[in-house]
């Protein structure tokens, strides 16, 4: 996503040099979202871009895996020798975590590209026992696409709830139930000690059976590749970029999943492993090559971050960024079918999560750009419009 929006962007405005979009996978470049809905599910074949490289004049390098950076040279090394650059941008993405003892073992899937959902797919079809590990974002997606496709679903967890490491646990905990309702059993506190065909093992001994096993414990940023070119990485493996979204080597931007940046906003480095984030951030790389070409001042990069999620028959929409907050307010009951959650910080809103109400969501996003403060009674009234919670003067 990152790579194309960026090549893309570099065309629209106006970028008049040779663009080359290189990529280790060999399909047309696609989007990511509908592998854990549509494409699981045999509703849809592909989810490759609408888009005509050749009118774009944009070339594609399909099948071409990048080994390193030597930017002494201004070059990347690939499997089909080196290429120049005269700018380099980053996208490499970010690389599903492994269970560990599980690799290998047949039955244990992953869910990050298309050949990924290939191989489900059919898993589906059958109709297994499925255990999930990981009761994160892509867990609960996949488990509602296979509880949708007649499976029977196991989900396990070793933190005491779902989104234990996305969302503070009163907030979190509420989602438990939706497991449930959706026929998939939740097991928290669970480890998993060993994966045997079959069969998955637990530390306390307990025994699933697992017709397969789809591991959705997180990912990290895929910069393996990157060692010894000099660019600057963080603790957590992301490339550090600047507010500008370039790396400590010159000519040499970063973005989307691979990358974290500096948010003057939120007063943090915020790594953002998000759909929106990959459509965003390739806009302000773009503008920010052009620029350079022409001598200008670079755009800022400092987003409010955007996400959504369909589990459960559900539809949950987060904007912002809540670590920071120091005010909870809910608008509704968990217990009902559509409710929000807004983070304040100061008076002032940073944050909402939004589980079928799509407008507060609209208007939260608007007034977290605007840097509103809310009337925190009126916020939690639902009943109210989030709009007219916004304290003037």
């Amino acid at each position: 996503m990152a790579g194309v929006q960026t090549a893309v962007a570099l065309r629209q405005q106006g970028f008049p040099g040779r663009v080359t979009v290189i990529g280790a996978e060999p399909h047309q470049p696609y989007d990511r979202p509908p592998l854990s809905k549509a494409i699981l599910l045999g509703t849809a074949e592909g989810s490759a871009f609408e888009l005509d490289f050749e009118a774009l004049d944009v070339e594609l390098r399909l099948g071409c895996e990048v080994t390193g950076v030597r930017p002494q040279e201004h070059e990347l090394d690939t499997e089909a020798g080196p290429v120049p650059y005269d700018v380099l941008v980053i996208a490499s993405g970010a690389e599903p975590i492994t269970l560990p003892g599980a690799e290998g073992v047949s039955g244990v899937h992953l869910l990050r590209t298309l050949d990924d959902a290939s191989r489900l797919r059919p898993v589906l079809e059958r109709k297994h026992d499925i255990v999930v590990v990981g009761a994160g974002w892509i867990g609960a997606e996949f488990a509602t696409a296979a509880r949708e496709a007649g499976c029977s679903v196991t989900v396990v967890e070793a933190a005491d709830r779902p989104l234990a490491y996305a969302l503070p646990a009163e907030v979190a905990a509420p989602m438990a139930d939706w497991y449930a309702e959706y026929g998939v059993e939740l097991l928290t506190h669970a480890r998993v000690a060993d994966v045997e065909p079959g069969t998955v093992i637990l530390a306390d001994g307990r025994q699933l059976p697992a017709g397969a096993v789809v591991v959705g414990i997180g990912a990290r940023p895929a910069t393996g590749w990157l060692a010894g070119s000099g660019i600057a990485l963080g603790p957590d493996g992301a490339i550090t970029a600047d507010e500008h979204l370039r790396t400590s080597l010159p000519d040499v931007y970063a973005v989307g999943d691979c990358a974290s940046f500096p948010s003057g906003r939120y007063g943090e480095r915020l790594l953002v492993h998000h759909w929106d984030n990959a459509l965003q951030g390739p806009r302000t790389v773009a503008a920010n090559v052009v620029a350079s070409a022409a001598g200008q001042p670079p755009e800022v990069y400092d987003p409010v971050p955007y996400f959504w999620s369909e589990q459960f028959g559900r539809y949950v929409q987060y904007t912002g960024h809540h670590p920071a907050a120091d005010t909870t307010v809910w608008r509704g009951n968990p217990a009902d079918a559509a409710w929000s959650v807004l983070w304040l910080r100061e008076g002032v809103l940073v944050a909402l999560l939004a589980v079928g109400r799509a407008r507060d969501l609209v208007q939260g996003r608007k007034l977290i750009l605007a840097g509103t403060r809310l009337d925190p009674d009126l916020a939690a009234d639902p009943s109210v419009p989030l709009k007219a919670a916004a304290v003037q003067g």
